[in-house]
């Protein structure tokens, strides 16, 4: 890099928090010049893998003035200056929230339910000094795990394998990062939304602890399952951006839960190189999921087991065999491979998440949502989320969107999950579960197969967080990821764990880049 280096001089596709923060203090690059090349990958890529669909016009001038700020001798912190990007329905002023659906987005015939009020996190990255370019594409009402390919944006493409799912329902957020266009990214997840597509291309995932980071301003799935996390290309980029939106908020009570659970120091304290000698790490097995994994996931996961024993780590197999964890699962007809309780309670979230858009919002309740999307009745037997009305204890809390839910149902279910974990960590001493994130590598665009993850669901449910990290490719060139999965407030553990892995084993590979 050159002195005050231009657009030109700027390689977008190996740069890190920290070396971004690094150039700034020697004066070898300014915000300005780094949200230009960012403006102009995004100019000359997006055309292809659709990631972002709202531009911010005022990013470069948000960039000047960082740039004047830390010219002034005023002390930032390690986000300022970074370009991110937010994924499309949490609430940003200025921008419509449409989660992918044509009835919310006036560019497509719909209404824009405008917020008054930056998400709780969003609001974060702003205070950060972060520089938001914009807001990223998602499948409608964020329904699938795998594909954004019925967003009124149109489908958002695999950055690493054009032709395979990107992920979902983050796919804008991890292309957009995974390609360049942005250094971080603001994901989401209520049923393996942050961890599908940071492994379908090749990235960092956290998804933390229910309650450790609010998810107020976001449209919701369901209060009890939704957490707010980071998509990043090195481990230490997303940790870096974990401290910021980790913390109470008065806006979303449940973070109460988290406050003293945060590292002291931050969760880039622990990451070391030397992390993972001695640790214990459960294996993926039928006591956790009666799913094999397919024959090269299999030899994949092995390879990995491998480089684990390398670096000091001692690996238990199934240990969750015989405890009962695998039998609680119960995917939601007519789905098959997806346990959606827990969000039954999406009538009350609703109607809580249009409350705080302001008087002035477009639509102000739920019964006026349902009006207003009747054509595709997102509940009703052909729409995305028909499988809704066969959870328990949804049709009562539907009959009454304004009234506190009973969730009962729910909340027991997650104790079984809870109290199991607990007894099984405790009984074989564990430090965290090791697992390959999918049973097999990714399916094609357009084919009507899902991503086949091993843990949305039990992880959801439970509130547990996880942390994915590359570990490979399988002979297709579909990429292969590991997950750490740990139990509650454990991410600085999982975090320490993934970034030595990632230290020595360097799989992930710069994509070679397509545009229109």
């Amino acid at each position: 890099m050159s002195n005050q280096a231009g657009v030109a001089d700027v390689d977008l596709s190996t740069l890190t928090v920290e070396s971004i923060q690094a150039a700034y203090a020697t004066n070898q690059l300014t915000a300005e010049s780094i949200v230009a090349a960012c403006l102009q990958q995004i100019e000359k890529y997006n055309p292809f893998y659709n990631a972002i669909i709202f531009l911010n016009e005022s990013a470069l001038n948000d960039a000047r003035e960082i740039d004047g700020r830390r010219a002034s001798g005023e002390t930032l912190g390690p986000l300022a200056g970074i370009p991110v990007v937010v994924k499309d329905p949490m609430d940003m002023v200025g921008f419509p929230t449409t989660a992918g659906w044509k009835f919310l987005c006036s560019k497509a015939g719909g209404v824009d339910l405008l917020p008054e009020r930056d998400a709780p996190v969003v609001a974060r990255m702003r205070a950060a000094g972060a520089i938001i370019l914009g807001k990223t594409n998602v499948p409608v009402l964020s329904h699938s795990g795998s594909h954004a390919n019925d967003s009124w944006a149109g489908p958002t493409l695999n950055v690493v394998m054009p032709d395979r799912k990107p992920g979902g329902s983050s796919a804008g957020t991890a292309s957009s990062v995974a390609s360049g266009m942005a250094i971080l990214g603001l994901a989401e997840e209520t049923g393996g939304s942050i961890q599908n597509p940071a492994s379908a291309q090749d990235l960092v995932g956290i998804k933390p602890t229910i309650g450790l980071v609010p998810n107020a301003g976001v449209v919701p799935l369901s209060s009890n399952r939704d957490v707010v996390g980071p998509i990043a290309r090195c481990v230490r980029d997303a940790a870096l951006c974990l401290d910021v939106l980790a913390g109470y908020s008065s806006e979303d009570p449940k973070t109460l839960a988290g406050v003293g659970k945060q590292p002291k120091g931050g969760y880039t304290a622990k990451l070391s190189k030397e992390a993972l000698n001695g640790k214990r790490l459960g294996l993926y097995g039928n006591g956790w999921r009666t799913q094999p994994l397919s024959a090269e996931a299999e030899e994949l996961y092995e390879r990995a087991k491998d480089e684990l024993r390398a670096l000091g780590a001692i690996l238990v197999e199934d240990p969750f065999a015989g405890s009962g964890f695998a039998e609680l699962r119960q995917p939601t007809p007519p789905l098959v491979n997806f346990d959606a309780r827990g969000l039954e309670s999406i009538p009350y979230d609703l109607q809580q998440y249009l409350d705080r858009l302001g008087p002035n919002a477009a639509i102000k309740t739920v019964e006026e949502f349902a009006r207003v999307t009747a054509q595709e009745d997102a509940f009703g037997p052909e729409g995305v989320l028909s499988f809704m009305p066969n959870l328990p204890q949804f049709a009562a809390i539907a009959a009454n969107p304004r009234t506190p839910p009973d969730i009962s149902q729910f909340i027991e279910l997650k104790t079984k999950y809870l109290n199991i974990v607990e007894e099984v960590f405790e009984r074989h001493q564990l430090d965290a579960m090791l697992m390959p994130q999918m049973r097999e590598e990714l399916p094609l665009l357009q084919d009507r197969d899902t991503i086949q993850e091993t843990n949305v669901g039990e992880i959801n449910i439970a509130g547990l967080p996880g942390v994915t990290v590359p570990a490979g490719y399988y002979a297709s060139g579909s990429p292969f990821s590991i997950m750490f999965v740990g139990q509650l407030w454990s991410e600085a553990d999982l975090l320490a764990f993934a970034f030595a892995y990632e230290a020595k084993t360097q799989h992930r590979k710069v994509p070679k880049l397509k545009y229109a």
